[in-house]
């Protein structure tokens, strides 16, 4: 059991894919409650896509794709907040204008520039094929990221449950939602490396959406999020390792299978509450 636990770690394309997962995993750990308590599982969705076309130019003018993935996604949040201050535009509205527009041209930019097996590497990610480069990257921005959200914990706390009571101590929830934009934006971008475009939302939302099923606590939500994140990282790329599976395909089914238990105990755990009242 030891020797199958340290055999991949001999492998330095598996230590960089691990180190990089989980830097990826805690930054989309801690934000994942935020995102799931206000409401912004499109936003997320939204950005995963609209990040495409930079991944794509940066593929084709030889650039590291987390250098057009972050141009790609500073862009498409800078968007959203300019059309959503424009009267009769929510932001729901601008979030589905600018992902439709900005994926569109990233797929009628793999049509002419990439192969299907680039296609295939762009969606999908390589966690197992991170350079040193790409985990430097990461970990700058990952750990950016994670310390901008224990800085402003408190007000990012404040402005989810009481925007009126936000206000009324000094804090500008327009600023504040911004600023989570831009945390969630940064972390799309180097979640695209590992896990892909297409699954990136599942490490942003899942985590909390599982963690949500458990407690109440944003807190508590958010430290769950953390381990759900990180367990089903280390244990997707041991199974992806193991059994030549696609690495972020692996960790996005590990996720999926904690909020399947998660769910179920919480019915379960209902079923048994009403029969006590019931006695």
């Amino acid at each position: 059991m030891f020797n199958w636990l340290l055999e991949p770690l001999q492998y330095a394309f598996f230590l960089r894919g691990l180190t990089t997962g989980l830097i990826v995993a805690a930054a989309c750990g801690v934000l994942s409650g935020f995102i799931v308590w206000r409401g912004m599982a499109f936003v997320g969705d939204a950005l995963a896509h609209a990040v495409l076309p930079g991944i794509v130019i940066s593929y084709f003018l030889g650039w590291n794709i987390l250098i057009g993935a972050l141009i790609a996604a500073v862009i498409s949040v800078l968007a959203i907040g300019t059309l959503s201050t424009h009267k009769g535009f929510k932001e729901d509205t601008s979030i589905g204008v600018i992902f439709t527009g900005a994926f569109a041209l990233g797929i009628l930019l793999i049509s002419r520039i990439a192969t299907s097996k680039d296609l295939t590497h762009i969606l999908f990610g390589s966690i197992l094929g991170v350079t040193r480069f790409d985990l430097i990257i990461t970990a700058v921005i990952g750990a950016l990221v994670i310390a901008l959200v224990l800085l402003f914990y408190k007000e990012l706390l404040v402005t989810s449950f009481d925007k009126a009571h936000a206000v009324a101590i000094g804090l500008s929830p327009v600023l504040i939602h911004h600023g989570l934009l831009l945390t969630i934006a940064f972390t799309t971008v180097i979640s695209t490396q590992t896990v892909g475009v297409v699954l990136v939302l599942a490490l942003l939302v899942t985590p909390a959406a599982t963690a949500s099923l458990l407690a109440k606590k944003l807190s508590v939500i958010t430290g769950l999020s953390v381990v759900f994140s990180l367990t089903s990282v280390l244990a997707g790329l041991y199974i992806s390792y193991y059994f030549d599976l696609e690495a972020g395909a692996a960790v996005v089914i590990i996720l999926t299978l904690f909020f399947t238990l998660a769910f179920a105990y919480s019915k379960i755990r209902s079923i048994t509450r009403l029969k006590e009242k019931a006695v």
